[in-house]
């Protein structure tokens, strides 16, 4: 796949979110009061865990793309804070069950809560925070919407068991891998973006085209992710560099250096990923492998094709703030790779 360079300039780019969070920031502020007032509980425990990583500093990305599309459909209501919120228990309920699955210690920069509490209580955080997203849909009185959240949280689920069969697999293909991705990853993002519009009273022309957006987004964003895990940075990834690796997830840099290697780097990538047998040096190896044969590389382009596709979508809603802040974070999206 082949795709243009980002449009935003390097200095503006990490300035994208920051001027999205702008425009919408009275909304943002009115998501952020719903959140911890639907995360309390007289149950103590439930709150904590919950605070732990609701309030950790993450983009909150998800929720700006339904505030972002319900402002640029004009929306004057205020269904799309509840919306956002939801949207955001949803992801925040994700990410609790995939560190137990995963077993990881680090996310967004801090111990996870698995890592504090323990296995059991962050799943059934987890459980909470999704009965609370399906409360927040149902005051909506959309059953257009509800629809349109639970399919997402129904395909998520969906994608993190097709990721588990996935594991440790090296004849995972790119194609099984994008499924993954589509499933796990943008489903949220384009049911995030979609109901902005439906809130709003947008034609269902202009919600498929969010959908769309939210869609190639969400999978830029974990290719990004992806390539991240074996270049990025602690500080910009938000988990320990490498855990992809020690995992053993088969991730697109890992299927093309796969394909792409001699019958001696393979075995070496079927000791590291399949039997999970890793001694010091072989992350740095699989680098080394993975920029021989152009695989992390081949991931960022693909990446910045999906974000040009993301782009492409909003051309046929209406041009405004709102409409070029979503093409900006699109561009951001894929330069965090630098």
């Amino acid at each position: 796949m082949r795709a243009p360079a980002a449009t935003l300039a390097p200095d503006d780019i990490d300035g994208a979110v920051d001027r999205l969070i702008a425009l919408v920031r009275d909304d943002l502020e009115a998501v952020n009061d719903v959140i911890r007032d639907r995360m309390q509980s007289p149950v103590p425990l439930i709150p904590a865990l919950a605070a732990h990583l609701v309030e950790a500093g993450g983009k909150r990305l998800r929720p700006l793309l339904t505030l972002a599309a319900a402002r640029l459909c004009g929306s004057t209501g205020d269904a799309h804070v509840k919306l956002a919120a939801s949207v955001e228990f949803i992801h925040t309920a994700t990410l609790l069950h995939d560190d137990v699955v995963d077993q990881s210690s680090l996310r967004r920069g801090r111990p996870t809560a698995n890592l504090v509490w323990g296995n059991q209580p962050s799943v059934l955080v987890g459980d909470f925070l999704f009965s609370r997203a399906f409360q927040l849909m149902v005051e909506t009185n959309s059953v257009e919407v509800l629809g349109i959240l639970a399919s997402a949280s129904a395909v998520i689920a969906e994608g993190e068991v097709m990721q588990l069969a996935a594991s440790n697999n090296l004849q995972t293909t790119q194609a099984i891998y994008l499924q993954v991705v589509a499933a796990k990853t943008a489903a949220l993002f384009e049911a995030a973006a979609k109901v902005g519009a439906v809130a709003a009273g947008r034609p269902a022309a202009d919600a498929q085209a969010l959908a769309t957006y939210g869609l190639k987004l969400g999978i830029a964003f974990q290719l990004v992710d992806d390539a991240l895990d074996y270049s990025g940075r602690e500080a910009s990834l938000g988990k320990t560099i490498g855990d992809d690796f020690r995992e053993g997830k088969v991730t697109l840099p890992v299927i093309l250096a796969y394909a792409r290697g001699s019958e001696e780097d393979r075995h070496f990538w079927r000791r590291a990923i399949e039997d999970r047998k890793q001694g010091d040096g072989d992350l740095s190896r699989a680098i080394a492998l993975m920029e021989r044969t152009g695989s992390l590389s081949e991931t960022i382009r693909d990446a910045r094709f999906y974000a040009e596709e993301a782009k492409d979508a909003l051309s046929p809603l209406p041009k405004n703030a709102y409409s070029r802040a979503l093409v900006d974070l699109a561009d951001f999206c894929v330069a965090r790779v630098r």
